[in-house]
C-alpha cells in the first residue's frame, strides 16, 4: 500500500530576491500554490523591422539582408495567477491576514523608504544628477530548468476575503514579468550570467527534442534548396 509518506511533494514555485553583488539571497518567496496555468510571449528583436525602415516586400535591398539577423535575444515575458489563502494554512498564526504575503511581494516594485529619503537628502543637498534608485536583482524559479532574472512589469490583487479586523485572508494576484536578458543588464552583472545560464538551458533541452522527417511534410525526396516549379 502506498504511504501519503512516499508520495513526493511537488516542488513549489517562486520568487529569490538577490544581491546583486554578493549572490546571495536576501529573501526568498514560495508561492502558496503552484499557478494553474502559465501564459509566456517571446518577441524576436529582428534586424530589419518597421521601426528600422523595412517595408516588407517594398522594402531595399539592405532591408533584405537583415530578415534572418537578430539585434539579441528575444524579449520575453510571463503572466500568471498566484493564489494566497490563509485559510488553507490553519496550523500558521495569521494575526494580520495575509498583508505580510502581499506586502512583500508589492516591496518588488517599492524603493525602501531609506532610499527614498537618500534621495530626498541628495536633492536638498544640491546634487545634480540623482541616478534612478537600483532594486535587488530578482529571480522567478519554475522548478529547476527554469530560473531567471526577471523584473516586474504588473502587480494586480483582488482580494477576496477578510477577517473581523479587515485583514485581508484570501487573494488572486495577477503577476506580469519581463525576463531580463543580456540586452538589459550591463556586461558583468550576476542577472546578465544567470541569463546566459538560462539560454543555455533551452539550448540543451532543444537538442534533447527529437527531429522530425520531410516525408511527415509531404516533402519526401526533395532538398532544403530552392523551391521546384
Amino acid at each position: 500500500m502506498t504511504r501519503y509518506a512516499d508520495i513526493p511533494k511537488p516542488i513549489r514555485s517562486g520568487i529569490v530576491v538577490v544581491d546583486p553583488e554578493r549572490g546571495t539571497p536576501q529573501r526568498i518567496i514560495v508561492l502558496q500554490f503552484n499557478p494553474d496555468t502559465l501564459e509566456r510571449s517571446l518577441a524576436p528583436q529582428a534586424a530589419g523591422g518597421a521601426g528600422d525602415g523595412g517595408g516588407g516586400g517594398g522594402g531595399s535591398g539592405g532591408d533584405r539582408n537583415e530578415a534572418l539577423r537578430l539585434k539579441g535575444p528575444a524579449e520575453e515575458t510571463w503572466k500568471f495567477t498566484a493564489e494566497i489563502d490563509a485559510t488553507d494554512q490553519f496550523d500558521v498564526a495569521a494575526p494580520d491576514g495575509i498583508h505580510p504575503e502581499l506586502a512583500t511581494l508589492e516591496m518588488l516594485v517599492h524603493p525602501t523608504t531609506a532610499q527614498l529619503l537618500e534621495a530626498s537628502r541628495l536633492t536638498k543637498k544640491g546634487t545634480i544628477e540623482i541616478s534612478p534608485i537600483e532594486m535587488p536583482l530578482t529571480l522567478f524559479t519554475w522548478g529547476s530548468k527554469r530560473v531567471m532574472p526577471v523584473r516586474l512589469t504588473e502587480l494586480s490583487i483582488n482580494e477576496s476575503a477578510f477577517d473581523v479586523n479587515l485583514n485581508p485572508i484570501r487573494a488572486s494576484l495577477s503577476i506580469g514579468m519581463k525576463v531580463l536578458s543580456v540586452s538589459d543588464l550591463p556586461a558583468g552583472h550576476r542577472g546578465a550570467d544567470l541569463y546566459m545560464a538560462h539560454l543555455a538551458q533551452k539550448e540543451r533541452l532543444a537538442r534533447a527534442a527529437r527531429s522530425g522527417g520531410l516525408a511527415a511534410l509531404g516533402l519526401a525526396g526533395r532538398d532544403a534548396g530552392p523551391g521546384r516549379g
